[in-house]
Order: structure tokens, then C-alpha cells, then sequence
């Protein structure tokens, strides 16, 4: 049986507090993960929202989860921090976040993703450096810029007609620099790229794009953005029962 009081479980090396049994509390992702690192593979480090804090958000709202998933959140994030040896919104060495969602029962087409989180203006520096090539780090800024601003900020195509805002916005550079393929664009490309689509959301959205709160991620200037935020950048856009989240560290 479950703790009530137990939202976030951890997983990774040592510690890890989910097995396989688990998959209605943890998801069909968070379970397996779980039970691999119980048998000694490999699994970056990471934890999960369980799928009661989505219950609870559909009978009592974003604000009440948010205050209540904040410390675990926060704990869970320290637990990564101390497996993986990086600290998060360090920029000279940022430890980066995949948000995925995860469910009971598989849902396909339905789940997001945001990619790169603990990202920003000052850390892609740091992760340049550390990887040694300034491409790959504005590449990988670029997509969380893309996903963050999808999932948590709401840009999304509003009809099967529509297109992607993102998508639009590459495809007008690529013309304008006669390629044809994303691979193409070089590390001054994908600077313009962050720089248009940041200028995109706030042009749709009225808001910036700001990640201020180095503890947990949260989207800090605008918490009021649409749809509900969890720590992390996670957002539920369309509520459901039985839904969770997962957080895991990328290795770079």
C-alpha cells in the first residue's frame, strides 16, 4: 500500500524507491524504470511524479498541487544532483532534466516531452564548453526552447490545418538561407533560431520565456501561463486521472 502523504519516488543507483508492482502508482515508464535499477542496469538517475498527484490536481487544482509537491520535488532534485555530480542551474557544468509523461496504461501520441531542461542564456555556455562544441550545445538549446515553449507555454498548432509555430519559424530561415535540411543550419543559425522563438512566444503569449527558480525549474516570471505547471516545466494540458511524471538526468 502507498504512503498518501508520498508524491515523489526516486530511482537511480542506490535509493531507489518504486519496483515493477508499482506501475499504477509510478506508470507503465516510472515502474520499469524502477525495476531496472533494482537489477543493476544502467539507468541515468531520476524520479517520478506518481500518478495520485494528477488525481489530486484534477480535484483540487494547480496551485494546491504545486504547494504540495514542492519540497519532495525539491528533494528529489537534490538526490540527482548528488548521483549524477552536477548541480542544477550551474552554468559552467548544467545538469540537465528530460521531462517525460508517463501513464498506467499506454497512451500513445498522447504523452510530452520537454528535452534540455536547465538550459538557459548563460548555461548553454557552460555546456558548450564542456562538450566542446558550440553546435551541439545551441542545437540542444534550441529544442528545449521549442518544447518548453509547445508543452508548458501553449504554442501549439490549433487545428489539424494549422502548422507547427516553431516549425514555420525554421522553415522560414532555411529558405532564407537556401537549405533544405535543419542539419544544415550552423551555430549562428541556431542562435537566431533561440532568438526568433523566444520572440514568438512572446508574441503570442504576452509573456517571456524565463526560468528563474534554480530549485525546481519552475517556469518563474508568468506561473499563471496556461495550462498546470508542475516543478520542473511538467504541465498537464489536458488533465487526466492516472498520469505521471518523470524526470531524468542527461548525460552529457
Amino acid at each position: 500500500m502507498s504512503d498518501p502523504t508520498k508524491f515523489v519516488y526516486r530511482f537511480g543507483p542506490t535509493g531507489t524507491e518504486g519496483a515493477a508492482s508499482m506501475k499504477n502508482l509510478l506508470g507503465g515508464k516510472g515502474a520499469n524504470l524502477a525495476e531496472m535499477c533494482r537489477l543493476g542496469i544502467s539507468v541515468p538517475s531520476g524520479f517520478t511524479i506518481s500518478t495520485e498527484a494528477c488525481t489530486i490536481f484534477t480535484e483540487k487544482g494547480k496551485a494546491y498541487v504545486i504547494a504540495m509537491l514542492d519540497a519532495e520535488v525539491r528533494q528529489g532534485l537534490a538526490y540527482v544532483e548528488q548521483q549524477m555530480g552536477k548541480r542544477f542551474g550551474n552554468a559552467e557544468d548544467p545538469l540537465l532534466l528530460s521531462v517525460r509523461s508517463g501513464a498506467r496504461a499506454s497512451m500513445p501520441g498522447m504523452m510530452d516531452t520537454i528535452l534540455n531542461l536547465g538550459l538557459n542564456d548563460e548555461a548553454v555556455a557552460g555546456l558548450a564548453r564542456k562538450a566542446g562544441n558550440e553546435r551541439f550545445a545551441w542545437d540542444s538549446y534550441r529544442r528545449f526552447v521549442q518544447m518548453y515553449g509547445d508543452v508548458v507555454m501553449g504554442l501549439k498548432p490549433v487545428s489539424k490545418e494549422d502548422h507547427d509555430p516553431f516549425e514555420v519559424v525554421i522553415d522560414m530561415l532555411k529558405e532564407n538561407k537556401g537549405v533544405e535540411l535543419d542539419t544544415q543550419l550552423d551555430t549562428a543559425d541556431l542562435k537566431e533560431l533561440v532568438a526568433r522563438f523566444k520572440a514568438l512566444i512572446r508574441a503570442r503569449t504576452g509573456r517571456e520565456m524565463c526560468i528563474r527558480d534554480s530549485g525546481t525549474g519552475r517556469h518563474g516570471r508568468q506561473p499563471g501561463a496556461d495550462g498546470a505547471h508542475l516543478p520542473g516545466g511538467g504541465r498537464l494540458e489536458r488533465p487526466l486521472h492516472h498520469h505521471c511524471l518523470l524526470y531524468t538526468s542527461r548525460c552529457v
